[in-house]
């Protein structure tokens, strides 16, 4: 950075600013995007009854990538890890709750990472969800245990997509 051009600096500068002051959280998925809602929520054409549940939003690229799903999202920012101090409350679950109440949502697809913490996030989503009548499923198994969503092929996410299961 000392060796960069005052003028070339002073532009990473407001593009840092811009950035900051363009994107926020979409107020109902908790998606990254600039407009709110976002272009997922916003679509008419996706069914609003389906939920896929992610832990980052970097895993909703990968998932719409794959054209398997034709839901909506919603946005965790995280999963259960005490390690981690990431208890029920820093992550978004209590907003997928107020969702899944006030919608006609009748499943709820948890696509958190097939490692201990998603599995763990997973189960508790779907005890809290259980009582509510709503259908909870998971992807299929045929993703790689501890692999990141973001990492995993187009046809193996779709395939997960398709064989998910009641949880």
């Amino acid at each position: 950075m000392l060796r960069v051009p005052e003028h070339e600096a002073a532009e990473l500068a407001s593009a840092i600013l811009d950035v900051k002051q363009k994107i926020r959280f979409c107020s109902i998925c908790l998606n990254i995007t600039e407009s709110d809602p976002c272009s997922f929520c916003r679509d008419e054409s996706r069914d609003a009854g389906l939920i896929c549940v992610v832990e980052q939003p970097l895993d909703i690229i990968a998932l719409d990538r794959a054209a398997a799903f034709k839901g909506r999202y919603h946005v965790l920012h995280g999963c259960l890890n005490p390690l981690e101090g990431l208890g029920p409350d820093q992550i978004h679950v209590r907003e997928l709750l107020t969702r899944v109440k006030e919608g006609q949502v009748r499943e709820v697809i948890m696509a958190t990472n097939p490692s201990l913490e998603g599995e763990a996030t997973a189960m508790y989503v779907q005890r809290l969800l259980s009582p509510l009548g709503v259908r909870v499923t998971r992807l299929a198994r045929g993703l790689p245990s501890g692999a990141d969503l973001e990492y995993i092929d187009d046809v193996t996410l779709a395939r997960a997509l398709e064989g998910r299961q009641d949880l």
